[in-house]
């Protein structure tokens, strides 16, 4: 696939840090998103939206946000390939990627760079594998959609494993949309982005790689995404569908039909309790849980069915669809 080059808008040249921000849902989700990067304290930024929802939102992006970079993309980019795209268009030493949903606070920039910073010896004084692996950092997501109780339903869902609190230090996981990366880690782990997978296949490659993944609890964002029951069910179902799809890769075509009919028949009741364990164990939101959990069971269902299909038929266009 050929990217076309940004639009000509305002690109910084001496950035701390570039946020790359895939805008996949509307123009409001993305409105706040980028007033709040805006609005980041002792900081510059250079701020990449990768655009696949077309003239509209970058019509209003070139009013309204004027410094930020705009890199336009086919409506059928993947989330996945339009990170990689704003990734390879970033010029800062740091790499920050987040969703267009996702509103950070006021010092969220600064103490990222702080934490990919900490702990470093001097340039001269790292070994050549510590120089070579690089790392990289993130922290929990909270739910900033707080008034729905579909949207608690569907945060809790999907986001249950990242809320806060969590174990500081190093880990082998991170959200996919609170995460800073050394620019130089992710330029040698160009292969892996072409792969177009999601963000666990990166932060494994990094760990096998030699390199460090860090969680901040400290340094929480807030995931503001609003819901109805179909937008959510079909969402839940196409992206269990892409990554079971993917993982379906070299499987004999036997395994792939027995782990199809496991997800279709076990997963259900094992992520609803899964969930449940998750918030429960962190003694927060437990009366949103309850609240929840008559939504939980038919997301649980679409979840299992998706990760069925994947095994079974492939990824399909699920991948295209998701957002």
């Amino acid at each position: 696939m050929t990217h076309p080059a940004p639009l000509p808008l305002h690109h910084a040249s001496a950035a701390d840090m570039s946020v790359i921000v895939p805008s996949v849902n509307s123009y409001d989700d993305l409105d706040g998103c980028l007033k709040a990067l805006e609005g980041q304290e002792g900081v510059t930024l250079e701020i990449l939206v990768v655009d696949r929802l077309g003239p509209y939102v970058r019509h209003f992006l070139r009013r309204e946000h004027p410094d930020v970079t705009v890199v336009p993309v086919p409506g059928d980019t993947t989330i996945p390939q339009m990170r990689a795209i704003g990734i390879r268009r970033a010029r800062a030493r740091a790499v920050a990627v987040i969703e267009d949903h996702v509103i950070v606070p006021v010092d969220w920039a600064r103490r990222m760079l702080g934490a990919l910073d900490e702990g470093r010896a001097p340039s001269d004084q790292r070994s050549d594998t510590e120089t070579l692996a690089g790392q990289a950092v993130g922290g929990p997501v909270e739910n900033a959609a707080t008034e729905r109780w579909i949207d608690w339903s569907a945060f809790l869902c999907e986001y249950g494993s990242t809320l806060p609190p969590l174990p500081a230090g190093p880990t082998d996981w991170l959200p996919g949309n609170n995460v800073v990366y050394d620019a130089g880690l992710l330029r040698r782990h160009n292969s892996v982005l072409d792969e177009g997978k999601w963000e666990n296949r990166l932060h494994d490659a990094i760990l096998a790689a030699g390199g460090r993944l860090t969680m901040r609890p400290d340094i929480v964002v807030g995931h503001k995404m609003h819901y109805t029951f179909r937008l959510y069910m079909s969402q839940r179902f196409l992206y269990s569908r892409s990554y079971a799809g993917a993982r379906r890769e070299g499987l004999g075509s036997g395994r792939c039909a027995v782990m199809g009919a496991a997800a279709l028949v076990a997963l259900p009741p094992v992520m609803v309790l899964r969930i449940f364990r998750q918030v429960w164990r962190k003694g927060r939101h437990k009366r949103k849980l309850l609240q929840a959990l008559p939504l939980l069971v038919p997301f649980c269902l679409s979840w299992g069915t998706g990760e069925a299909i994947g095994y079974w038929f492939g990824p399909g266009r699920a991948m295209r669809l998701v957002r």
